[in-house]
């Protein structure tokens, strides 16, 4: 696996805590000082438009994949690299799917969730063999208790009943470093 693309899925909001923009700060400019493009959502508001601002100030290349129908409301970037204007959100996902070695969520609703568990999905059904990852702050007080915290939960309680096989629960991974995320991709390429 050659390494030279990053999908970041997150918030089109901030949050209500500072450090899910200083997790996107350090995001973007870690995939840029690494010489890996960012592909991203297309918009300059939220998490989103910090990505992709930490990203263009470290010298990053950024593509934005953005719906027509978001980019006619003016919610697109207009710095990035390259803006791909596409007619739905599920092309959206495919573009930035087909232009991604890896996928990365980052803090989020309900689209970050839809979009990191369809690629989830896509690895299962050996659409893609491309790895997945949550991206939390990091725990510093031991306590596990993360923002995908329950996202882990859930899917223990998925394996638990039956409905997802233990070898497919950890195509996603859980991190909270994303250079040592990175380093392992690298490490196995």
């Amino acid at each position: 696996m050659s390494l030279s693309s990053v999908a970041v899925f997150c918030g089109s909001r901030f949050g209500n805590d500072p450090a899910y923009a200083d997790l996107a700060r350090h995001t973007g400019r870690t995939l840029a000082e690494r010489g890996l493009t960012v592909v991203y959502g297309g918009g300059h508001v939220g998490l989103m438009g910090v990505v992709a601002d930490a990203a263009l100030e470290a010298g990053g290349r950024v593509i934005g994949v953005i719906p027509r129908q978001l980019h006619d409301r003016e919610v697109s970037h207009s710095g990035v690299t390259e803006l791909r204007v596409v007619e739905s959100m599920h092309e959206r996902k495919q573009v930035m799917a087909d232009l991604s070695d890896v996928f990365v969520a980052l803090p989020g609703g309900v689209g970050t969730v839809e979009e990191i568990t369809e690629q989830w999905t896509w690895a299962q059904l050996g659409i893609h063999a491309k790895p997945s990852a949550f991206l939390d702050l990091p725990d510093t007080a031991g306590t596990g208790d993360g923002f995908w915290s329950p996202m882990r939960l859930l899917i223990d309680q998925l394996v638990g009943h039956g409905f997802v096989a233990a070898d497919e629960s950890s195509i996603p991974v859980f991190v909270d470093d994303l250079g040592a995320f990175l380093d392992n991709l690298d490490a196995r390429a």
